[in-house]
């Protein structure tokens, strides 16, 4: 039956004052957890804590009433009926399923929540320079606690990680993770092994000294800037752990670290933050105020920062525009350092223990190290206490190395501390993703590194923008995929560039 016109426009303008409100809602929460990551005093935590947690509330309440989910039952029989817009259509389908993720979880429950992430997040920023796993373990069984009931709210017939898998990236679950990283694994693996085996590793003389922070971060910002990203929609600040997010398309935040003895850091965090951000940017400007602004997935978001971190940043038709602005900084320290030994440096590949500066082949090693250990707190197989030496046992087991202390070994992410278990594998896939759309750039026609090297990223941006960005979180990530390259998410594509990458570089051949 046919909506009847005057309820249909009624309905519209109660669906438009209700996202305007979650909005609002939304944009004060990110703005309060930029200036916790960043400028506040150490003392704010509670009272950050108690913002977050009645803003939540609110959230939750005005989300999940009764009398939205009547409006939204009635659209989506207008959206059946095929009498909304596109816009409009994806408007009212992910507002659903926001709701419906939430819809079954006590509002006081979820504020509670909202608290002990932000209290764990506190200890964890205290508790890593000191390198004290003790007392930040307890907050991480408390986290693991709460994943496991709201997951069980969320979806009873379902295993608890499952259903943050799906989450953070629709569509997928363990056995789709335990599939792509078996075809990863069969490739890594072996190809680390060649390479320590073969003895041969590059130099990383040209990159190593004491680099001034001002400078590095100056340059960080030029590297924004050749990334495409409007500085005037740009906010960039400091923190210990790099993350990006938006308020809108025109208002996004970039908090990323130095260090002065490796330039490379910042370089490649960066770019890495900047593919996060630019995405944002690029999100269609009329989602901004909806359910649709931002990007549809952490993958799919991994899949851009990814992108222009290794695909551009570590490529060898970047090295020549790096070194450049290396030159232009530490001229003293690059004088006479050529573009291969940057891209070599840059590109060396050797079993370490930091996941952020791991190179980009042993990179996934980090990352399925993580995943293993997730499914062991969320199965009950493992509590806090035994992370560390669980840590250490398969650290040594994928990468060969001993881990001297907890700041450099279980406490050196935040992401657990805040409740992104799950969270970690879309890294990996997302690196994949980024290689799949570089091959189809190739594929049809892209001079893919004449445009990195001319270190004009324009056309980068239009591909990518076109196909992927301007929908923020209008498709699923299946659908971007398919539309965007024409076929299915291949893991294929992504260890073939590594194999083929690396084995060059290491004349493994």
């Amino acid at each position: 039956m046919a909506t009847n016109p005057n309820q249909l426009t009624a309905d519209l303008a109660e669906l438009d004052r209700i996202e305007k409100h979650l909005f609002a809602h939304n944009y004060a929460t990110s703005g309060i957890y930029f200036s916790g990551a960043t400028t506040d005093p150490a003392k704010g935590a509670a009272g950050r804590g108690e913002a977050l947690a009645i803003l939540d509330e609110e959230y939750h309440e005005l989300l999940c009433s009764k009398e939205t989910g009547e409006l939204l039952d009635r659209l989506t029989a207008a959206e059946k009926n095929g009498e909304l817009d596109d816009f409009r259509a994806a408007e009212v389908r992910v507002l659903a399923r926001d709701r419906s993720r939430e819809a079954d979880i006590p509002a006081q429950m979820a504020s509670d929540y909202t608290r002990l992430r932000v209290e764990s997040g506190d200890a964890w920023h205290k508790a890593k320079p000191a390198g004290d796993w003790d007392s930040f373990a307890p907050y991480l069984d408390q986290v693991v606690s709460y994943m496991r009931q709201i997951a069980q709210l969320k979806d009873a017939t379902r295993d608890p990680y499952d259903v943050w898998l799906d989450e953070f990236e629709p569509g997928t679950s363990r056995e789709f993770y335990n599939n792509f990283f078996d075809a990863v694994k069969a490739t890594v693996v072996p190809l680390v092994n060649d390479i320590v085996k073969n003895g041969y590793q590059p130099s990383r003389s040209c990159v190593e000294g004491t680099f001034d922070a001002k400078k590095q971060w100056d340059l960080g910002i030029e590297l924004c800037k050749i990334e495409g990203l409007d500085m005037d929609a740009l906010v960039c600040a400091h923190t210990e752990h790099p993350f990006t997010d938006s308020l809108t398309s025109n208002h996004v935040f970039i908090a990323s670290h130095v260090y002065e003895h490796d330039v490379l850091s910042n370089i490649f965090s960066m770019l890495h933050e900047g593919g996060h951000a630019i995405y944002e940017q690029g999100v269609n400007s009329a989602y901004d105020y909806t359910c649709l602004k931002g990007g549809t997935s952490m993958g799919i978001h991994e899949a851009q920062s990814r992108f222009y971190e290794n695909l551009v940043g570590r490529s060898e038709a970047f090295a020549p525009v790096l070194l450049d602005l290396l030159k232009k900084y530490f001229p003293e320290h690059m004088a006479n350092v050529t573009a291969q030994e940057l891209y070599l440096a840059e590109n060396r590949a050797e079993p370490s223990l930091i996941r952020t500066e791991a190179d980009e082949l042993t990179y996934p090693l980090h990352i399925l190290i993580r995943y293993e250990l997730e499914q062991l707190l969320f199965a009950g197989e493992a509590k806090a206490a035994d992370i560390p030496s669980l840590w250490a046992q398969k650290y040594k087991e994928y990468l060969g190395v001993d881990v001297p202390n907890h700041t450099v070994g279980a406490l050196q992410d935040m992401h657990w501390s805040d409740g992104s278990i799950g969270y970690f594998p879309t890294y990996a896939l997302g690196s994949a993703y980024g290689s799949q759309f570089a091959a189809k750039m190739i594929e049809e026609g892209m001079d893919l590194n004449g445009i990195i090297g001319s270190g004009k990223l324009a056309p980068l941006s239009d591909w990518l923008g076109s196909r992927i960005w301007t929908y923020g979180r209008g498709k699923d990530p299946i659908d971007l995929i398919k539309g965007a390259v024409g076929a299915d998410f291949d893991p294929s594509f992504y260890t073939k560039y590594l194999e083929e990458k690396f084995s060059k570089i290491y004349k493994l051949a």
